[in-house]
């Protein structure tokens, strides 16, 4: 079962996530993109739900290196596809690592503009499962001291009682590898609408 930092499943068994802003906190490799694929495959959000910084970056820049300009660039053009999105009364899913308190104070404000809640799911695998997750996915843009430092940056600013003190409605733990859950699995334990 998903450990579950507030909102307990209701009757059904399965967490209900509302319409709003869901926004995926958790270092590099923690599982954040097999779980909107999975939410995706299934139905349960539509692709064009999802805000991801990863897929902005390679439509603004292909394969360049990344730098702060163009970091700059990502986050303004992903917060402006967020507002778009909740303006039109739709889901946004936030697919990022947001792992500090000022990357979720930007999109927190940005839905408190829509009077939209704020869901968080967190993805919070331990050090040595992120490492083997980032070996596997083979991107030489994240080294293993970047999992180790995001990883760090996680355990001091996105604990659930944190989340919760900066304005999110809800937040989850969603079950990975440490539990033998599969990304499709964890989709399973949430129902969004």
């Amino acid at each position: 079962m998903a450990r579950v930092t507030e909102d307990s499943p209701g009757r059904t068994g399965l967490i209900r996530v509302p319409r709003g802003l869901v926004v995926l906190v958790g270092p590099p490799a923690s599982g954040k993109t097999s779980f909107v694929r999975a939410l995706i495959a299934r139905g349960q959000v539509d692709a064009e739900a999802v805000v991801s910084s990863d897929e902005i970056r390679a439509e603004l820049f292909g394969t360049a290196p990344p730098s702060d300009a163009a970091d700059a660039r990502v986050f303004e053009e992903r917060d402006h596809r967020i507002v778009a999105r909740l303006a039109a009364g739709r889901w946004a899913v936030a697919e990022s690592t947001n792992v500090t308190p000022e990357a979720r104070a930007r999109l927190i404000t940005i839905a408190r503009r829509f009077d939209a809640p704020v869901t968080v799911l967190r993805f919070d695998p331990d050090v040595a499962d992120l490492l083997r997750q980032n070996a596997e996915r083979g991107r030489p843009d994240t080294t293993s001291a970047d999992v180790h430092a995001y990883a760090a940056v996680m355990a001091r600013h996105a604990t659930a009682e944190q989340l919760r003190s900066e304005g999110s409605a809800a937040v989850h733990d969603v079950p990975g590898r440490a539990q033998a859950t599969t990304p499709a699995e964890a989709a399973a334990r949430f129902s969004f609408g």
